[in-house]
């Protein structure tokens, strides 16, 4: 079967790779789709983001679904033809973070596509793949391209579980991506009152107006829009900062109100911050990286229609095609979220 490796910068190959056949606990899945990330993009466009670098081959992808093909010993619930969603996260359930109940901090995790540890751990653009029974959630009821954005949403399930309650309050989202916008959806779920999203470019704010921002915003055409909110102290609750850009964390905190939070979400090198306003007006200042629990959440939200991610597939390519699909993807002008039909 073929898969899909990152090899340098700009250099994507199509190649051979073992599927192998399930052990106990584990199942064989025929993949169906695979979403591009921005950490994909990282790795195609740049080799890496900050310190991560690819040191070695790595096969992309982490946003996936499939179709069971065959279980192994002691698999209960799943059969083949199942359609799940597959966890791109494995974490080891026996270091320190894990027994501390923070299996999104795992000192052995295994997450699929990602070159921090070496050697790399391989991803899932994959034909066939034999992953944890524990990682596939059952995703009945769902298209497998819905199927496979679970992931992206569980990263903004989470963020919205680190910020604590968000009823009544006046959320800023700083870039409109797919995790901007995904995080506009998980804020209203979560009872926000008011949501104000900005970004460098009209077409991708166009996707958070149609989930539902109150106000979109776009500070390349306009410096000066988010004055409105920084007037005085600040007048914004809580800030997810999603692009990993300096200046929209820098302008997001100066929008904060006093005791405010900061989330950040994006991912990019190290970045410096108004250390002073952050003292003076006694704001928190939060990361939030990956999930584990919430994968089945962003299932289940899915299947209830409570939260609609099919407004953001907006292109697909079959699995030849993936240069065409990663420079699509590349393209926040034309896509939004970007998808490969692996099967």
């Amino acid at each position: 079967m073929k898969a899909l490796y990152a090899h340098a910068a700009r250099d994507l190959r199509l190649s051979p790779c073992d599927a192998g056949d399930p052990g106990a606990g584990e199942v064989r899945l025929r993949l169906a789709r695979g979403g591009i990330c921005g950490s994909d993009l990282h790795y195609y466009q740049h080799g890496g983001f900050g310190t991560v670098r690819l040191k070695e081959p790595m096969i992309l992808g982490h946003e996936v679904s499939g179709h069971v093909e065959a279980v192994g010993d002691e698999v209960e619930g799943l059969v083949p033809g199942d359609l799940v969603a597959v966890s791109p996260s494995r974490p080891c359930g026996a270091c320190g973070e894990c027994l501390r109940g923070l299996p999104n901090h795992c000192l052995n995790m295994r997450f699929y596509g990602s070159a921090m540890p070496f050697p790399h751990i391989q991803g899932a653009f994959r034909e066939v793949i034999v992953a944890d029974a524990a990682q596939c959630v059952k995703a009945e009821g769902l298209s497998a391209a819905e199927a496979a954005m679970a992931e992206p949403l569980s990263v903004t399930l989470h963020a919205v579980r680190r910020a604590g309650s968000l009823v009544g309050k006046r959320v800023l989202v700083t870039g409109s991506g797919p995790i901007g916008v995904l995080a506009v959806l998980c804020a209203r779920r979560a009872g926000a009152e008011e949501i104000i999203v900005t970004d460098i470019a009209d077409g991708v704010l166009g996707f958070a107006r149609e989930a539902g921002a109150d106000m979109t915003l776009n500070t390349l055409s306009d410096p000066e829009a988010l004055a409105p909110y920084q007037q005085g102290k600040g007048s914004v609750d809580v800030l997810f900062e999603c692009s990993g850009a300096e200046p929209a964390l820098r302008g997001g905190i100066a929008a904060l109100r006093p005791q405010g939070l900061a989330v950040q979400l994006g991912m990019s090198g190290d970045m410096s911050i108004p250390l002073m306003q952050v003292t003076a007006k006694e704001l928190s200042l939060m990361g939030s990286f990956r999930f584990h629990e919430e994968f089945g959440t962003a299932v289940a939200l899915m299947q209830k229609g409570l939260i609609d991610v099919k407004p953001l597939l907006t292109h697909s390519f079959a699995f030849d095609d993936f240069q065409k699909a990663f420079d699509t993807a590349g393209d926040r002008s034309r896509a939004m979220k970007v998808q490969l039909e692996i099967a």
